[in-house]
């Protein structure tokens, strides 16, 4: 009876998060598609987004905390209705306001909604932890099957938003298509509170700020490599593939339904990732080698585009498209590796502080990256950009030998 209760709660938050998600992608075309064919510049473009990136840093340790004191349900709760704000907020942008007020009013509309997706993220991730746990399986394979599933069914709905930002724009304009995407969340938020248990993951929440921060060595190698690993995608993915495509004479839904096919073939890969990675019993030493071996496969990748790039190779547009490609395969797995090895490494007890921690500095790495997709492609186009994620993920493999294929979960690293 408990393993079918769990299995039920893991299902319902992977179908509130995919709500989300849509609405999430959804979001990020229509702003940088919208703002773009308004004359904005990538910089400017990438400032937009900075604010959403940064609150993510604190609203993922704020959020773990109080996912830990007061249940998972009501900060999943709390992440809806924020979004839904967000959403309501960003639609009230007059376009006979002055550029600079347009900036700051966009920018604080996405920092809500920034806040809203990490505090979701957290939560939701958590809740994994949590039915897993109550699903009373033995050994870590049922925990890295669903941490691929929910990952990757995640993201693929993600690219679906991403098609359905570039569609919404055509055909409803952005302020209509903003409040198309806060109903729907109206509706994932009523299915959340009618659904789920109210105390779910209620725990001991951290008294101290020191003992928030006192991380196993294994959280803490692994939070360290995740910052280089997606501000190297996202330095040349957030501006630079777009704005290239779009300048190559894309459309808005071309652009969207590309970003939006390569997205959802991403999530796929991750939700396969347990077929493509040895399994141990013990759920780390053999994972743990793959995360190093994957992370040095995708590092080849921004290498060798950049390599073609500053050559100038024929028919560039579709090197460019194939090597995204290959980019999302590695990305894809090293990804679903990564969220499995923070489950993995954190302490059921206080699960959604450590998933906290370590989405934060998945927001830092998000923030770094997208300032410097803003920055490198005005300074020096998709070369430059490539460059910059080949750097990147370098230090992510040297960070990944850091990890340990043991841990003690109780004892966290020493100061």
């Amino acid at each position: 009876m408990q393993q079918s209760h769990a299995t039920r709660n893991y299902a319902i938050v992977t179908a509130a998060y995919w709500g989300f998600t849509l609405t999430d992608g959804a979001l990020r075309m229509l702003v940088l598609l919208h703002f773009y064919h308004l004359g904005y510049s990538p910089f400017t473009l990438a400032f937009l987004f900075l604010l959403y990136e940064a609150a993510g840093v604190l609203a993922n340790l704020v959020g773990g905390w109080l996912a830990t004191r007061y249940g998972i349900t009501r900060m999943l709760t709390v992440g809806l209705v924020t979004q839904i704000i967000g959403f309501t907020l960003l639609s009230q942008l007059n376009p006979a306001w002055s550029v600079a007020m347009s900036v700051t009013w966009v920018v604080l509309a996405q920092g809500i909604c920034g806040v809203a997706k990490d505090l979701t993220k957290t939560a939701s991730k958590s809740a994994i932890k949590v039915t897993s746990a109550q699903a009373q399986e033995q050994g870590a394979g049922r925990l890295f099957k669903w941490v691929a599933w929910f990952t990757g069914s995640k993201n693929a709905m993600k690219g679906v938003g991403f098609f359905l930002g570039g569609l919404l724009l055509q055909a409803l304009g952005f302020q209509h298509a903003l409040w198309a995407m806060a109903a729907l969340l109206a509706l994932v938020l009523v299915g959340v509170v009618s659904s789920l248990p109210r105390m779910m993951g209620k725990s001991k929440a951290s008294k101290s700020a020191k003992e928030l921060f006192a991380k196993n060595a294994g959280i803490n190698a692994l939070a360290a490599a995740r910052v280089v690993l997606f501000g190297a995608r996202d330095v040349w993915f957030v501006v630079g593939v777009p704005v290239f495509l779009y300048a190559q004479g894309w459309t808005f839904t071309m652009v969207g339904g590309f970003l939006a096919a390569w997205t959802i073939g991403y999530g796929l890969v991750q939700a396969m990732a347990p077929q493509l990675v040895k399994r141990s019993q013990d759920g780390l030493s053999t994972e743990v080698p793959a995360a190093r071996l994957w992370s040095a496969m995708l590092a080849v990748v921004p290498v060798a585009m950049a390599v073609a790039v500053a050559l100038q190779v024929p028919r560039l547009e579709w090197v460019v498209v194939v090597g995204l490609g290959l980019f999302g395969i590695a990305f894809a797995v090293n990804s679903s590796v990564h969220s499995y090895l923070i489950l993995a490494y954190a302490g059921s007890e206080k699960a959604a502080e450590d998933v906290g921690f370590y989405y934060a500095a998945n927001a830092l790495g998000r923030f770094f990256g997208t300032l410097m997709s803003g920055l490198l492609y005005q300074w020096g186009g998709l070369l430059y950009a490539l460059i910059g994620s080949a750097v990147m993920l370098a230090i992510c493999w040297l960070v990944t030998l850091a990890l340990p294929v043991t841990v003690d979960k109780q004892a966290p690293a020493a100061a």
